[in-house]
């Protein structure tokens, strides 16, 4: 809630004019809910009374009066559910010690921005984001000189800032400090920027600015900016790239999901944030990058960046706590990391074409969450060290060039935290006859908090999915297109909070489990392209929650389960088993075949065989 009420100290009260002149604001909209998108949005001027108690404006709800004069300096009405038409002969330019105003998340009816804006000379912060203001951007705004923030994000605003009015050096001019116009429709940096040496934060994302960034760019506010966020445009390359960007200050920079051609910008060292994900970026990583001292985000992902990954990023280990190099052309083996005390939370080299074993010192990472290997040419055995991290959550080894039989490690690695595992597509060797794990597995009630997106690529529910985030209670065991064999046993059953098993394209024998009836979270089970035999588990339609299920090309009898979920899977769910009858199929049963099986007797477990602890780990325990 936004408000200037505070229950220890008395209210100055309100001059008459201004409270007048409030109520004329609030009686000039109506109240809709659609007119705020903020699901915590209400309206913040129901309450003001203009009689009684209650009648004193600032102890109203979204406004803001000087404690010694009464005069109003702030009206914060975000997210109150105004809609309307506003001008410039509203009463709310009547209140000329306004200092700050921010009337984002509303609706405003495509109005032009008021002229009568200008009358606000106080004012110092001004926030019309999201308010469905049009164009043009009224001349008068250069008559705000003591403007620092300007928000006018998300507004329809069509082609370039008509703000060249700031270029005019006989004006004294604003300078301001913070500029936000997101999602504007802009097709160019605005111009009047050359003129603004004091910002702090520029914000110009989801635009249309295309071309390259000008070489005037590098000149603007060089001892000041911290922030800048030219994500989500068009823009294609640099005119005149410095060997390191000039901002002395800078913390954030953003140029993801550009066109951007050439070789990689290098922020200057104070940097905190760097992102320049989905470019068209080539060549290899700058050694200046290693000058970084402060990093804690490298995302350089879904370019061309080819050669090593330099050794040097490992002196960055202290600070960095994401590493995304995914989707690149980088070679050579993984260098080593965490050599040294490290905060790194994820690491995802996905999606290039490094070789060699996974580097033993990951086993220092005690802080990683996440680590990403898939779709490269690693060539190892499983790594069983990798358990002894206590926050790993997610282990994606899809697509590489590992084998052998994964076993049972020689000391106790829990893998305690671990909820997606995917090690698909490689050349592993075992026996999944006997399951040595007793957990339940439980939905996670933890939550990434982290404003950077955990993203993966893998398959779930019959198709390739790329997650842009990672959802916080996601389960998943994908071990297919292996070589595992044997019996898939009872005790697959344990894993309740488990969303999605697929155990396809191995060499799997005997019965399905009725134990899989247990997983009741289960949205994905994929048991095709194996040699299973024997009768579908009637048992496994308490699955309410499947919605894709695949046995196909197996050696399957018996009817298929009917109802509930099994009324909607599709005929190829069942190809491939000649002795498979009911519907969806054609082939009728008779009435022999229409008993369910007998529940599988788990056998006894043996310490030379497969050891599911690694993938039945607790989920969340």
């Amino acid at each position: 809630m936004v408000t200037n009420s505070s229950s220890s100290m008395q209210q100055p009260l309100c001059h008459d004019s201004e409270s007048s002149a409030l109520l004329q604001f609030k009686q000039s909209f109506l109240t809709d809910k659609h007119a705020s998108y903020d699901p915590s949005a209400y309206s913040k001027v129901s309450m003001w009374k203009s009689h009684g108690e209650g009648s004193n404006c600032c102890s109203w709800d979204g406004v803001e009066c000087n404690r010694e004069t009464g005069h109003v300096i702030g009206l914060l009405l975000a997210s109150s559910h105004l809609y309307g038409s506003i001008n410039s002969s509203s009463s709310l330019f009547s209140l000329v010690h306004l200092q700050r105003l921010d009337l984002s998340d509303n609706y405003f009816n495509h109005s032009q921005i008021p002229y009568g804006v200008g009358q606000l000379s106080r004012l110092r912060s001004l926030n019309l984001s999201y308010s469905g203001f049009s164009v043009p951007i009224p001349s008068s705004l250069v008559e705000l000189v003591n403007l620092r923030y300007l928000s006018l994000r998300g507004n329809y605003l069509n082609g370039t800032v008509d703000l060249n009015i700031y270029n005019d050096t006989n004006v004294t001019h604003p300078k301001l400090k913070i500029l936000g116009l997101d999602e504007c429709n802009l097709t160019k940096i605005p111009e009047f920027l050359q003129n603004q040496d004091k910002l702090e934060v520029l914000c110009l994302s989801n635009n249309k600015i295309h071309g390259p960034i000008p070489s005037w760019m590098w000149n603007i506010s060089k001892e000041t900016l911290v922030t800048l966020i030219l994500s989500g445009n068009f823009l294609t390359g640099f005119e005149q790239l410095p060997a390191v960007l000039p901002w002395s200050r800078m913390h954030i920079l953003d140029l993801s999901s550009n066109m951007l051609q050439g070789s990689l910008p290098v922020p200057p060292p104070s940097t905190f944030d760097y992102s320049v994900s989905g470019n068209k970026l080539s060549g290899q990583i700058p050694p200046l990058i290693c000058n970084m001292s402060s990093l804690s985000l490298l995302d350089l992902s879904g370019n061309s960046l080819s050669g090593r990954i330099p050794q040097c990023l490992t002196n960055l280990s202290s600070s960095l706590s994401i590493l995304n190099l995914r989707g690149n052309h980088f070679h050579g083996s993984i260098p080593q990391t965490c050599t040294e005390t490290n905060n790194l939370r994820m690491i995802d080299l996905s999606e290039n074409q490094l070789q060699g074993k996974i580097p033993g010192s990951l086993a220092n990472c005690m802080m990683l969450e996440e680590l990403v290997l898939g779709s490269n040419l690693i060539n190892d055995i499983f790594s069983f060290w990798l358990g002894s991290l206590p926050r790993l959550q997610v282990l994606i080894l899809r697509s590489n060039l590992f084998h052998g039989a994964i076993g049972r490690p020689k000391t106790n690695f829990q893998f305690s935290k671990l909820r997606i595992i995917d090690l698909s597509y490689n050349g592993f060797t075992d026996n999944l006859t006997y399951i040595q794990a007793d957990l339940e597995f439980e939905v996670p009630q933890y939550s990434w908090k982290d404003p950077y997106s955990f993203s993966m690529t893998m398959m779930n529910k019959g198709m390739t999915r790329e997650y842009k985030k990672i959802p916080d209670i996601l389960t998943i065991i994908d071990l297919s297109s292996n070589k595992f064999y044997g019996e898939i046993p009872e005790s697959i059953g344990n894993p309740k909070g488990l969303q999605a098993l697929n155990l396809s394209n191995n060499a799997l024998t005997d019965p399905i489990p009725t134990s899989l009836a247990n997983l009741t979270l289960l949205e994905a089970l994929d048991l095709s392209q194996n040699k299973l035999s024997r009768e579908i588990p009637q048992q496994l339609v308490q699955l309410t929650f499947l919605e894709f299920f695949n046995v196909s090309h197996n050696h399957l009898t018996g009817p298929i389960p009917q109802g509930k979920q099994f009324a909607t899977f599709p005929n190829t769910s069942f190809d491939g088993n000649l002795g498979l009858c009911g519907s969806p199929l054609s082939r009728a049963c008779g009435n022999s075949e229409a008993s369910p099986p007998a529940p599988s007797i788990p056998q006894q477990s043996s310490a030379s065989e497969f050891d599911w602890k690694i993938v039945l780990m607790g989920y969340g325990s």
